[in-house]
């Protein structure tokens, strides 16, 4: 007989590789495990904490009498799904188009979208936020708006490659 962690590989290991490969699948799917979409992840999860904290107070925005609500609990569970489910859709516009800046961009609006929510949170706990986050905030703006001025100068320069097949035909 066989003794535990000898040979043939458990069921422990079998769980293992299903995990890892199915992490895997969907890392590839979200454009890679990278730090935008790690600092994503980080956000939803700290966002959707102070949400539910805010609501344990008694002060959430997302439901009628301000405490924990269920059904805003899974809205903003389904809310975060779709977000990633755009992440997805960004990454193959990218691949389409032969760059990273539809995902990299997305990445970083949703970061900023998250941020304000964690804010918005923590602000309804009287918790006051630092003036490094509001700079911070500034910089992520500007950034993701450089990100939409270069993905709208490559869209402009398609365009006119375009036009340009049109009137060779011509």
């Amino acid at each position: 007989p066989e003794r535990e962690g000898e040979g043939g590989g458990g069921m422990k290991e079998n769980i293992c590789t299903v995990i890892g490969v199915f992490g895997g699948f969907i890392a590839a799917l979200l454009g890679g495990w990278d730090s935008a979409m790690i600092t994503l992840v980080i956000f939803m999860g700290i966002d959707f904490t102070t949400g539910l904290i805010t609501a344990t107070m008694g002060r959430s925005k997302h439901s009628k009498t301000g405490k924990l609500s269920s059904k805003a609990g899974w809205y903003g569970l389904a809310k975060k799904f779709c977000t990633l489910l755009i992440i997805v859709v960004a990454v193959r516009v990218d691949i389409l188009i032969g760059t990273t800046y539809v995902r990299d961009a997305t990445c970083i609006g949703f970061c900023l979208s998250e941020l304000l929510s964690i804010i918005e949170n923590t602000s309804l706990m009287g918790i006051p936020y630092p003036d490094a986050i509001k700079k911070g905030i500034e910089v992520l703006q500007k950034k993701a708006g450089k990100m939409d001025n270069s993905l709208q100068h490559m869209i402009d320069a398609m365009d006119d490659e375009a036009e340009n097949k049109e009137d060779d035909k011509k």
